[in-house]
């Protein structure tokens, strides 16, 4: 198990004009929405603490666009990309560590366009892309897998939760070595009443590499924040 210290922050929000008559509350829930029917480019970074033998800290920026395709009046595509920028650091003495970028993974979920009872799903496929900078940072191998996303959001209730989940087997041939990974991320949001647009949030990105030692298999980061929509003139 790794500390980890998480900050997320919405860069960017392009809305619609719908999207700009909502409140403050409901922004920010669909903010929350990892398969929300808005464009988004969320900044997530993880400073893991205590990495490798020589318990340094390695860094991990991930930059993650969504973008959703209207694909019929029932059904959207969310289309969502991770782009790991990361910092390794020496894992031995005379190591002088590693800096660039590590494998990028791009999901598309299927997700019903109005979903009733408060509760949203998305289900479809997750592909690995080799578009690592250097070995030390990950497998130059393809790969893919199934994803699946579910949350209940509803407009009476303040809480925001649910789960994302996937597993990528790598495919093909090439440097870095096969890989079967899995992706737990669990999400659980608290949305103020009394303070429009005003939100707690966690959601700590737990990662299992199925073919590593049994002492070396998992990472379980732990992390809150809080968050904040507010405008900037018609802009959210």
């Amino acid at each position: 198990m790794k500390a980890q210290i998480a900050i997320a922050v919405l860069a960017a929000l392009a809305v619609t004009q719908a999207h700009a008559e909502l409140s403050a509350e409901e922004l920010a829930k669909l903010a929350q929405n990892p398969v929300g029917n808005l464009i988004s480019l969320p900044f997530q970074n993880n400073s893991n603490l205590n990495y490798g033998p020589l318990k340094k800290t390695q860094n991990i920026l991930n930059i993650q666009p969504v973008i959703p395709i209207e694909v019929s009046p029932e059904w959207n595509v969310i289309t969502r990309t991770i782009v790991p920028v990361v910092s390794q650091p020496a894992l031995f003495e005379g190591d002088s560590g590693v800096k660039g970028m590590g494998p990028t993974a791009f999901s598309a979920f299927l997700s019903p366009a109005d979903p009733k009872g408060g509760v949203i799903w998305g289900a479809g496929p997750v592909i690995q892309i080799p578009t690592t900078s250097d070995s030390a940072l990950g497998s130059y191998r393809w790969g893919v897998g199934p994803s699946f996303v579910i949350l209940h959001l509803d407009k009476g209730d303040p809480w925001v939760y649910g789960f994302l989940v996937n597993n990528v087997w790598s495919v093909g041939t090439g440097a870095g070595g096969a890989y079967n990974n899995f992706l737990l991320q669990p999400f659980i949001n608290y949305n103020f009443k009394e303070h429009e647009g005003l939100y707690l949030t966690s959601s700590p990105i737990m990662t299992a590499d199925w073919r590593a030692e049994p002492s070396n298999k998992w990472t379980v980061p732990l992390g809150g924040g809080i968050g904040k929509i507010f405008h900037l003139g018609r802009l959210p």
